[in-house]
């Protein structure tokens, strides 16, 4: 084979891989216009005016007097203020208690021995096969025995804990070498230093991406919180948007209900967008071992 046909190959090899590229690249550019035009839709109808919405017998994809009416709506029609503090409580309170669980249960099934570890890990396991309608029923019972109803310890109490998050972490701290741990008993150091000062540095991708995800998890909470309040003074944002369907701006206002909405996610996203690597990292280290 002389050096012509070797550059025709060349050739014929550069225009195969540049065809392979554009079109993944259309495919993706594709599938995200798919995935990011709900919220595009959603965003154009909360800037819609109430009657520029009606009169569009055919829908269009762009509007040219954009008007901020709905959000004043979003905030005047219902108590969306105190939905968005009770959100933040209910958050921040549920997410710190359980990372404090999640942490310390981690670290004892990793690094500490004691008797029936094994067996106490599996059956511990066993418990993300129970279907979570049985447990929101248990809880639910217990809950109201207590009196806890439309109470805020009532909201926190059954989401303290993750069976999923303390496996995830445990992995995760297995991954650090044992040695570590043994020098630094050696040396007086406490297993709360040791935690505080070697895994948690190291384990940080997979910290921040559990707390992201369980404050993802909390914001979207609505089973439980609509469960087990009846009380408007206790219900979280994803719980009052029937409430603003129904009794705020009625069935018919759809961009004022958009509005909410937006507010609603634009927390969530802001979030995701800038911990997104370290979710994405967080992920990967949990999954790989080794």
């Amino acid at each position: 084979m002389n050096e012509k046909d070797n550059r025709k190959i060349e050739i014929r090899a550069g225009i195969t891989d540049r065809l392979r590229k554009t079109g993944t690249y259309m495919f993706l550019s594709i599938w995200g216009i798919i995935v990011l035009f709900p919220f595009y839709w959603m965003l154009l109808s909360s800037v819609k005016s109430y009657g520029s919405y009606n009169s569009e017998y055919v829908p269009r994809f762009f509007t040219t007097s954009p008007t901020l009416e709905n959000y004043v709506t979003a905030f005047t029609a219902v108590p969306l203020a105190r939905y968005f503090a009770n959100t933040l409580i209910f958050t921040l309170v549920t997410t710190c208690i359980m990372m404090l669980v999640v942490i310390l249960s981690a670290f004892a099934f990793a690094r500490l021995d004691f008797k029936g570890k094994n067996i106490v890990f599996s059956l511990f396991l066993s418990l993300m096969m129970i279907p979570n309608e049985l447990v929101i029923i248990t809880n639910f019972v217990t809950i109201t025995n207590l009196n806890l109803r439309n109470t805020f310890t009532g909201l926190i109490l059954p989401s303290v804990t993750s069976v999923f998050y303390i496996y995830l972490l445990k992995e995760n701290f297995e991954q650090i070498p044992e040695e570590l741990y043994k020098a630094a008993k050696v040396d007086g150091t406490s297993d709360f230093r040791y935690l505080w000062k070697v895994m948690l540095p190291i384990s940080k991708p997979t910290i921040v991406t559990i707390t992201i995800l369980k404050v993802i998890e909390c914001w979207n909470s609505y089973v439980w919180p609509r469960l087990i309040t009846d009380n408007s003074n206790y219900f979280l944002v994803s719980n009052g948007i029937q409430e603003i369907r129904e009794n705020g701006f009625g069935r018919e206002n759809v961009p004022a209900m958009m509005a909410a909405v937006v507010v609603i996610s634009f927390p969530l996203v802001v979030l995701f967008l800038i911990f997104r690597h370290k979710i994405m990292a967080g992920v990967a280290r949990g999954g790989t071992k080794g």
